[in-house]
């Protein structure tokens, strides 16, 4: 099971990655981007729009469209998560707000034969 903590320590360990409080709530941002913030029980991120669809339809007990933000926003139940897809999604989320110049090398790094 998946937990606020394990958001945190993912999103800041991206490059480029801080966190602030926006209305008392942490937020993830690179510059001015937000990627991944809290709100209540509730994570939102911001993932590929083919992605979350998906998600929508296979699992939405656990992914569900934000209806207060664009479409590319999606509510996110982390207890119905374990570590290693919070790691995924979050990191997919980051790759949406992050230049490619920043991404590309981060992502290649991670499928890099050991």
């Amino acid at each position: 099971m998946a937990t606020f903590d394990d958001l945190r320590a993912v999103a800041l360990g991206l490059p480029q990655a801080e966190e602030i409080s926006y209305r008392g709530e942490p937020w993830f941002n690179v510059g001015k981007k937000t990627f991944a913030l809290m709100s209540g029980p509730r994570a939102i991120l911001k993932l590929d729009r083919g992605h979350q669809e998906l998600l929508f339809e296979i699992r939405p007990e656990t992914f569900q469209p934000c209806p207060v933000a664009t479409v590319k926003w999606s509510y996110v139940r982390l207890e119905d998560l374990d570590t290693d897809e919070l790691a995924r999604l979050v990191v997919e989320a980051w790759s949406q707000v992050v230049p490619k110049k920043v991404s590309r090398p981060y992502l290649a790094s991670l499928t890099a034969p050991a």
